[in-house]
C-alpha cells in the first residue's frame, strides 16, 4: 500500500483524507470514533499538489454548498465481508433520504442483525461520501455518528428536501 494523507478544511471541521493510489480510502472527522493508525495513513501531502485530494476537496465544497448530491471521487473501502455488504447498502441510500439500521439488516436478510449493522456503519472509513449519516434509529432519532451528532444533524438538514423544510415550524 502506498497511502498518503492530507487535511481538508470544511464547514464540518478539518477532515483527514487518506488515499492509496488513485482511490480515496478514508475521510475522517476531527475526533473520529475509529481513526486510522498513524502508520496506516502514509506521509502528509498538500491537497493542492495531489489531483485526487484536490478533486475530493472540490466535491466536498460543492456538496456542502448544496450544489452536489452525489460524489464521483473513486473510493475503495477496506473491511470484512459483512462491513462491505453494509457499506454497499449505504451507497444506495439516495440524497435527501434516510433509512434505519433495522431496514438495512432486513435488506441483508436478517432483521436481528441491526446492532451488527450499526457497528459496521460506525466503522465506515469514508464519511460523508459513503453516507452513513443517512442511517437513523428505528424511531427516526439521531443515533451514533463517528463525526458527532451535531455534524450528522447538519448533514441531514443540508440534504433535507425543500418541501420538508418548508413544512417545518422551526
Amino acid at each position: 500500500m502506498t497511502a498518503r494523507h492530507t487535511r481538508i478544511g470544511t464547514g464540518l471541521g478539518e477532515l483527514t483524507a487518506v488515499a492509496d493510489g488513485d482511490t480515496l480510502i478514508g475521510l475522517y472527522f476531527p475526533g473520529h470514533w475509529y481513526p486510522p493508525k498513524p502508520e496506516a495513513i502514509g506521509p502528509y501531502v498538500e491537497p493542492a499538489g495531489d489531483p485526487l485530494f484536490t478533486r475530493t476537496a472540490e466535491e466536498l465544497a460543492e456538496y456542502l454548498a448544496g450544489r452536489r448530491t452525489t460524489f464521483d471521487v473513486p473510493v475503495a473501502l477496506h473491511g470484512d465481508a459483512f462491513q462491505q455488504r453494509v457499506w454497499a447498502l449505504l451507497r444506495e441510500i439516495p440524497h435527501g433520504r434516510t433509512t434505519t439500521y433495522g431496514t438495512l439488516a432486513a435488506q441483508l436478510g436478517n432483521p436481528a442483525l441491526a446492532q451488527r449493522v450499526g457497528q459496521a456503519v460506525g466503522r465506515n472509513p469514508v464519511s460523508v461520501i459513503v453516507p452513513c449519516h443517512r442511517v437513523v434509529g428505528s424511531d427516526g432519532s439521531l443515533t451514533g455518528f463517528a463525526g458527532g451528532l451535531r455534524r450528522k444533524q447538519f448533514l441531514l438538514e443540508l440534504e433535507e428536501p425543500a418541501e420538508v423544510k418548508a413544512g417545518r415550524l422551526f
